[in-house]
């Protein structure tokens, strides 16, 4: 594959990740809807736009996609459960240590299950950018303190913390799916479209019980548009793209910019303090990043 494509993929997942990165700034201005309410709309009418956005791709792949039913069904299974363990772990182990656990664990899940089921062999230099970029993330979120943490139920927390395990195998999950659909022909933007839309099947009805505010205002009707149409629309059909040319491994890794975005986000915008050491752990993200991109033009001038 060409230096350009995968500079391309490699830049779309980064666009995708910053994207990403608002959603918990974002949520913050609807604080009285709950978390699983804003992750089933978000990402169960994302779904339903993705397979808008691919109606003519998705009946062209059809037959495609008719040929891998384990992989369909649990990438979406996957997709569906990502969103729950996510904001659940969220809200039961604190934001910092959620997103910490469900996104830094992510990249080694990827490796771990391409090496499984794709029999892809491990990369130094991958595992050099993981050290940076998980150890980055958790100076990140060192870097900030948290009343929420220390006031939360032990068990609580310990439980959310294994759910963020959860959302880390699940996202690892379905991009390993995606990029397994693409491999076998499957159009980038279909493959994201049948994930998702079979996912918002399972998401859509549970707003029955956990929905209850999500439009008593006009705050979260913004709040719950954005989160479906910006991020989980824009930022799913980049990653998707970005699948077409980097493997997941290497996608879940560049999306440990996404911590790195929310944490300046929440110092500029809900005027959070970081100290020293959440500053460092930025530069170690970037690093990670960094050492990603330089493999990409290293293996155009060979």
């Amino acid at each position: 594959m060409s230096i350009n494509s995968r500079f391309n993929g490699a830049l779309a997942i980064v666009f995708a990740s910053l994207l990403w990165g608002t959603t918990g700034t974002v949520a913050h201005f609807a604080s009285n809807v709950s978390p699983l309410a804003i992750g089933a709309f978000a990402m169960g009418f994302g779904g339903i736009f993705l397979c808008a956005n691919a109606a003519k791709s998705l009946v062209h792949d059809l037959s495609k996609m008719r040929k891998m039913p384990v992989i369909l069904v649990a990438g979406s299974i996957c997709v569906a459960v990502y969103p729950l363990a996510f904001y659940t772990s969220m809200r039961w182990s604190g934001v910092t240590i959620g997103t910490l656990v469900s996104i830094a664990s992510a990249p080694l899940f990827s490796v771990i299950l391409e090496r499984l089921f794709c029999q892809k062999p491990f990369s130094w230099k991958w595992g050099v950018s993981f050290v940076l970029g998980a150890g980055g993330v958790l100076l990140l979120s060192s870097g900030k303190t948290s009343r929420e943490v220390i006031e939360m139920d032990t068990h609580l927390q310990q439980i959310g913390v294994c759910l963020g395990l959860v959302a880390g195998l699940t996202y690892a999950g379905y991009s390993l799916a995606v990029k397994s659909m693409i491999n076998s022909g499957v159009n980038s933007r279909s493959a994201m479209a049948g994930l998702f839309g079979l996912a918002a099947l399972i998401l859509l009805p549970s707003l029955f019980v956990t929905g209850e505010n999500l439009f008593v205002s006009a705050g979260n009707t913004i709040v719950a548009l954005y989160m479906a149409i910006i991020p989980m629309f824009f930022g799913y059909l980049l990653y998707g793209y970005g699948l077409r040319s980097i493997d997941a491994s290497k996608a879940t890794l560049i999306t440990l910019i996404e911590p790195l975005i929310a944490a300046i986000l929440a110092v500029w915008i809900l005027d959070e303090t970081f100290r020293p050491i959440g500053w460092l752990g930025m530069m170690l993200v970037c690093a990670c990043l960094l050492i990603q991109s330089v493999k990409i033009e290293s293996r155009a001038s060979s």
